[in-house]
C-alpha cells in the first residue's frame, strides 16, 4: 500500500480521531433537562399576580391601546391629511393629537398605579436596596424622557413627521447618541422604577416620601409617547 493511501485510511478512521464531537450551539438546548430546573422563585412570583383582577386587565388594555391608537391615527393622517384639513393647519392638528395622547397617557399611568396597588406584595421586594433602585430607575428614565422631549420639541415628540412637520436635520445628540429609542427606554425605566417604589411605600421607613404615582403622573405620561 502506498504512503498516500495509508494516510487517507488513517484520516478516515474514527479510532484515530481523538477530538470529541462538539454540540451544535443552538441544538445544544435539546440536551437540557428542564425538569431539574429550580423554578421556586418564579412560582413564588406568579402566586402574587392576580391575573383576572379587573384593574390589572384595564391597565393592560390601556398599555396596548395607546400606541395602537396614535400609530393608526398618525398613519391615517399621513395618507389622507384629513386631520390637517379639519383643523386647517398641520401644526394645530398635531397639537390636538398630542393633547389627546397626553390625556391617554395620564389615564394609562393612573390605571397602572391602581393595578399595582391592588396586587399582592412580595416580601422579597420589600427592601431598602429595591426602593433606591426604583428611585435610580425613575431618575434615569426621567432624564431620557425629558432630554428626548427637549431635543425633539412638541411636534417632534408627538408624531409631527406624519403631519408633514419635519425637523431641519436628524437629531443625533444626547440621548439619541446612546440609544435610538430613548423615549421608550425612559418610559420603561420610569414605570419599572415606579413599581419598585410602590412595593416599598407602606414601609414605615419611607412614609415621609410623596406618593410615587404623583411623580409619575407629572412627568412620565406628559412627555412619553
Amino acid at each position: 500500500m502506498s504512503d498516500s493511501n495509508a494516510d487517507a485510511e488513517r484520516n478516515d478512521s474514527p479510532a484515530t480521531d481523538n477530538h470529541p464531537a462538539l454540540l451544535d450551539c443552538c441544538g445544544g438546548l435539546n440536551n437540557v433537562d428542564y425538569s431539574k430546573m429550580d423554578l421556586t422563585l418564579l412560582e413564588a412570583f406568579l402566586k402574587h399576580i392576580h391575573v383576572y383582577d379587573s384593574r390589572l386587565c384595564i391597565a393592560v388594555i390601556a398599555i396596548l391601546f395607546n400606541p395602537l391608537f396614535w400609530n393608526v391615527v398618525a398613519r391615517w393622517e399621513h395618507r389622507t391629511r384629513r386631520l390637517s384639513g379639519l383643523f386647517g393647519s398641520p401644526y394645530l392638528a398635531c397639537c390636538c393629537l398630542g393633547f389627546v395622547i397626553i390625556l391617554l397617557n395620564i389615564y394609562r399611568s393612573h390605571s397602572m398605579t391602581v393595578a399595582m396597588k391592588a396586587q399582592a406584595r412580595w416580601e422579597v421586594m420589600e427592601r431598602t436596596e429595591v426602593f433606591y433602585a426604583g428611585i435610580g430607575l425613575m431618575v434615569f428614565g426621567t432624564l431620557l424622557v425629558v432630554s428626548s422631549f427637549l431635543a425633539l420639541g412638541f411636534t417632534g415628540t408627538f408624531l409631527g413627521d406624519y403631519f408633514g412637520i419635519l425637523m431641519d436635520e436628524k437629531v443625533t445628540g444626547f440621548p439619541f447618541n446612546i440609544t435610538e429609542n430613548p423615549m421608550y427606554w425612559g418610559s420603561t425605566a420610569n414605570y419599572l422604577g415606579l413599581a419598585l417604589i410602590e412595593e416599598n411605600v407602606p414601609n414605615k421607613h419611607f412614609c415621609y416620601l410623596p406618593p410615587p404615582h404623583e411623580l409619575s403622573i407629572i412627568v412620565v405620561p406628559v412627555l412619553s409617547v
